[in-house]
């Protein structure tokens, strides 16, 4: 299939555009800082790479600031791409973000990346090498390895970066923060967070089909696979809404939205890397190798454990996340609650003097609900995620973000993790963080540094 941009213009093969950009094996772009750092009120030009899904979301909400424009559209699926298209006509349009970069180095400021997670660290350390300020949907990588280089990359090159974990800007979330840095429950015991949304986009049950269907004349099938191993296209099974659940493509329901969810307690009580992590796994899959091969169980309980901080009670604290409809222990409801039931996503805090309770996009709730009702409440004033961005590239709030990859590279990393120990259920993963290494496990090393495909190897990673 023809990469060349669908707008038209001098045809690039990638074989000629790899020859331009590539020397063994490992693509690199010659002109390493050629960002055109955006003026003050002047106008960012924006590239959007993947703008289907969630990437439409994305793609409109930097094109509604008043200072951006989008000037670049990516999509390896060009029917997935004419909604963009036909909304910027006058964004350049590509179907290979390789080229994109390639032709667009001295022309655009900026690029968010909403794909697939197992190509977000390659778009990502591409796009800092060249100088470009980065918005990257969570989780920021597929594996620990790549969380961690791209944290650096981003440190060294003084860019302006962002996670895309919208709700860490909002006002409930940073009440939350500032609240518990507060004392407003005491030291924290204990933290339980879960997701249950009733989705199944994560979570194909069985093993790799074995049929083959024919590749669609708009989807560029190796351009999708990217790092991942080629295999043979299946309608309906992975693009363009089942790649999470797939160990090549996705991270699981841990890592979508452990990002999320994990990302106020993590920031308020500032635990840094856990030192140890354990997780419980559905039966089934546990026992299908099949199935563990390719992809992630039905339902997951993992338990962090970090060393104790200032805000936390003891010498360790247990940090556990649940799914699949596994909740933190009922007696909990009664107990701890006054009888609310557990909404489908959140995390309760479990304190000395009280306990918090955040439904997973709305505000903290106190209880004893009579004996914290005096608690004072910050107000934050609200917040962007994506206006944040482009203002910070412009030098407004000192040019900083809620989830700056000096941030997001250590959540993710954690989070990550989280997603190796289901591959060893049941067993405690000692974590050497300034190694990266697991201690006590031979051959957890291939889950926290991931194979990727030669062709695909990009320089730092």
């Amino acid at each position: 299939m023809s990469n060349t941009p669908a707008s038209g213009g001098p045809k690039t093969t990638r074989r000629t555009l790899l020859k331009s950009t590539a020397a063994a094996g490992v693509m690199t772009f010659p002109l390493a800082r050629i960002s055109r750092a955006a003026k003050p009120n002047s106008k960012v030009q924006h590239a959007a790479i993947g703008v289907g899904g969630m990437g439409w979301g994305d793609v409109n909400q930097f094109a509604s600031h008043p200072s951006a424009e989008i000037v670049a559209i990516c999509d390896v699926d060009t029917r997935r791409m004419a909604a963009a298209a036909k909304k910027f006509p006058n964004a350049r349009k590509y179907q290979d973000w390789r080229q994109l970069l390639a032709k667009e180095g001295d022309k655009v400021d900026s690029i968010n990346v909403t794909t697939p997670d197992h190509m977000h660290a390659p778009i990502t350390m591409t796009a800092l090498g060249m100088g470009k300020h980065v918005y990257c949907q969570k989780p920021l990588t597929h594996d620990v390895f790549q969380a961690r280089r791209i944290a650096e990359a981003a440190r060294r090159a003084g860019v302006v970066t962002q996670m895309g974990i919208q709700l860490s800007s909002s006002v409930g979330a940073r009440m939350s923060v500032e609240m518990l840095r507060k004392g407003a429950i005491g030291k924290v015991k204990e933290v339980f967070l879960w997701s249950n949304k009733s989705s199944g986009k994560y979570r194909p049950v069985g093993p790799r089909p074995e049929k083959t269907d024919p590749v669609p004349a708009e989807l560029d099938w190796d351009a999708w696979c990217g790092t991942a191993p080629v295999r043979p296209y299946v309608r309906g099974v992975y693009h363009p809404t089942w790649w999470r659940g797939w160990l090549d493509f996705g991270c699981g329901w841990l890592g979508d939205m452990g990002c999320h969810i994990m990302d106020m307690p993590y920031r308020a009580l500032r635990l840094g890397m856990p030192i140890a992590v354990k997780a419980q796994v559905e039966p089934k899959w546990r026992n299908d190798p099949a199935r563990r091969a390719e992809t992630f169980p039905i339902w997951q309980i993992v338990k962090y454990t970090y060393a104790g901080a200032d805000l936390t009670a003891g010498k360790t604290i247990d940090i556990t996340w649940s799914d699949g409809y596994k909740y933190p222990p009922a007696e909990f409801q009664k107990n701890l609650l006054e009888g609310r039931k557990y909404p489908a996503q959140g995390a309760l805090l479990i304190g000395e003097d009280g306990v918090m309770l955040m439904p997973h996009g709305s505000g903290p709730i106190l209880y004893p609900s009579e004996k914290l009702k005096g608690v004072a409440r910050p107000k934050p004033k609200p917040q962007n995620h994506y206006r944040q961005f482009i203002d910070a590239i412009l030098g407004k709030n000192g040019g900083k973000t809620q989830a700056s990859f000096d941030y997001a590279g250590p959540l993710s990393e954690m989070v990550l993790l989280g997603t190796v120990s289901l591959q060893f259920p049941d067993k405690t993963l000692n974590w050497d963080a300034p190694n990266m290494k697991v201690t006590n496990l031979s051959g957890a090393e291939r889950y926290i540094r991931q194979a990727c495909r030669k062709e695909w190897r990009v320089k730092g990673l």
